[in-house]
């Protein structure tokens, strides 16, 4: 989308900056250019605008040739190029090399405009000093809001002093003369103060460049640096990450260490273990397991883009039956390779089941967060670490099962909760809801759920309609008996509107423009996780 700097420019450019070609340092800069920018906007826009109303009420019969003179032109032209600017960045994801170029060039081009301003301002009211004001305050503000090494903020400020001095230069040599103040020697002051200021912003740019490394080096957990959190479990936290060689996003989870302890510590490792035996590509991939010399226990994995089913639900409603299908049978797929090798979930739900894009598909499932996961074939201090006589996993997607006998639950109790994860899709609501834990387990030992045509007042294909409700049966025995036999049942259903790749592909199409203003505003603070901020973390 954007040309290339030329092989000299991305030399300097490289000499001067080091771009790390990091994705969080991307979106900083990009962020904090977005600022800079809006401020300069309001700056030069302002400065118009007062010149203006200022000329309309002082002197009105001058307000016309205030409009087009060359300095006033510039002034609004300076505004509207800022303006332009921030569009550009609104709308692109240019690489961090080509962000400093737009860095350099955006602060040169202000720089001209400023000395062109200066070189055609009426003479002998000192406009180059004005210039040289205006000049040094932007530099100063880019330094404290855009990081950047100090050598390149000396580039940045070496490079805008030249039309600053050029402009003061004609400014000063067209002025009446001076006795106490001859051309060579203000153009010597004005070089002076040019040269102060870039040393000034340069010590401005090592220290907020300091600030910004020493929370970078905060953020590293062996081999991966940490940015924004992007959830929290029973047993942890998740941040997301990035490589440090691999530059590949990656979802990081974190034992608190309020969590830890020898049993919860074996668990974590077990979760971590059990869940990278399964390769299946609806389940999330495990990269690395690790411990910080603070003594933080992490693993790494897949970073998931996209949603939640409990976010699709309650961002866009209800779905179509022939995407509940064509959901049901990746999740289907996921759980049976795990019931193949003696793993059940136990924890089934919308909030642990992700719809997103992978390798250019649409709509991929992800079932995600085996931290309840019970190995049925384990030995006996292995299956003790899962708690089976206490009740796990969530009350509204709960097997009856769970509650009564929680020591003899099978597979069949995530084909339960994935039964109420369809039901949920098709409805947008659970099969049960209470005010509290009690009322709703007893729904769950107790009351038949509405067929989902019945709940929803309008047909559901007679085949989904009837599956949910067999998932849903009271009695293990009534439902399909494993993850697998769901899927044969589910390739049965037949829909008057089967999910198709190019109805995907519209759908995240409009996800992602309806969500890129949103991602534009948020600026996640990151939470480096050292050893002293976890132990300050809430409970999960």
């Amino acid at each position: 989308m954007f040309p290339e700097t030329t092989p000299a420019l991305a030399n300097v450019l490289h000499w001067a900056s080091r771009p790390t070609d990091d994705a969080e340092t991307r979106r900083l800069i990009r962020r904090r250019l977005m600022v800079y920018v809006r401020l300069i906007v309001m700056l030069f826009g302002g400065l118009y605008a007062i010149g203006m109303v200022g000329t309309a009420i002082v002197v009105p019969q001058l307000f016309v040739a205030m409009h087009v003179h060359p300095a006033k032109v510039v002034n609004l032209l300076l505004a509207l190029g800022a303006l332009a600017f921030l569009q550009v960045l609104r709308r692109s994801q240019p690489s961090e090399r080509m962000l400093r170029s737009f860095d350099v060039g955006f602060a040169f081009l202000m720089a001209i405009g400023i000395g062109v301003a200066s070189a055609t301002a009426p003479r002998g009211y000192h406009f180059e000093l004005f210039a040289l004001l205006v000049m040094i305050f932007l530099l100063v503000l880019r330094a404290a809001l855009v990081p950047s090494q100090p050598l390149f903020t000396a580039l940045v400020g070496g490079v805008c002093s030249l039309p600053i001095l050029l402009g003061a230069y004609v400014q000063i040599s067209d002025s009446p003369p001076d006795d106490f103040l001859t051309p060579s020697i203000a153009l010597m002051g004005l070089s002076a103060w040019c040269a102060v200021a870039t040393a000034a912003t340069t010590v401005v740019s090592r220290v907020i460049y300091g600030l910004v490394t020493q929370v970078r080096d905060a953020q590293h957990l062996g081999r991966y640096t940490l940015s924004a959190k992007i959830g929290e479990g029973g047993m942890g936290e998740v941040y997301r990450a990035e490589h440090a060689m691999l530059r590949r996003p990656t979802a990081v989870k974190l034992l608190l260490p309020s969590k830890l302890s020898a049993s919860s510590l074996e668990r974590f490792e077990r979760e971590v273990q059990l869940t990278s035996r399964l390769s299946h590509p609806n389940t999330i991939a495990i990269y690395d397991y690790g411990r910080t010399p603070d003594g933080i226990f992490y693993y790494a994995m897949e970073y998931l883009d996209g949603l939640s089913l409990e976010s699709l639900v309650a961002s866009d409603g209800v779905q179509t039956a022939g995407r509940v299908v064509h959901i049901l049978l990746q999740a289907a797929g996921a759980l049976a390779e795990a019931h193949g090798i003696g793993l059940i979930h136990r924890d089934i739900k919308p909030a642990n089941i992700m719809l997103c894009e992978r390798g250019g598909m649409p709509d991929v499932v992800k079932v995600v967060d085996f931290g309840l996961v019970k190995n049925l074939d384990a030995a006996d201090g292995d299956v003790a670490l899962t708690n089976t006589n206490a009740l796990t996993g969530t009350p509204l997607y709960l097997a009856p099962e769970s509650i009564t006998r929680p020591d003899k639950i099978d597979a069949r109790i995530d084909i339960y909760a994935l039964g109420a994860v369809g039901y949920f899709l098709v409805t947008g609501t659970p099969p049960f809801t209470g005010h509290n834990v009690v009322e709703i387990a007893g729904h769950h030992l107790h009351t038949t759920p509405d067929a989902p045509s019945a709940r929803l007042g309008r047909a559901v294909p007679p085949k989904l309609d009837a599956l949910l409700v067999a998932c849903l049966a009271k009695d293990p025995d009534a439902r399909p008996r494993d993850a697998q036999a769901l899927l044969t049942a589910l390739l049965e259903c037949e829909t008057e509107s089967p999910w198709s790749g190019v109805t995907a592909r519209t759908w995240w199409s409009s996800w992602h423009d309806a969500n890129v203003e949103i991602a534009d505003r948020q600026s996640p603070t990151p939470r480096p996780p050292t050893k002293e901020t976890c132990l300050r973390l809430p409970l999960g």
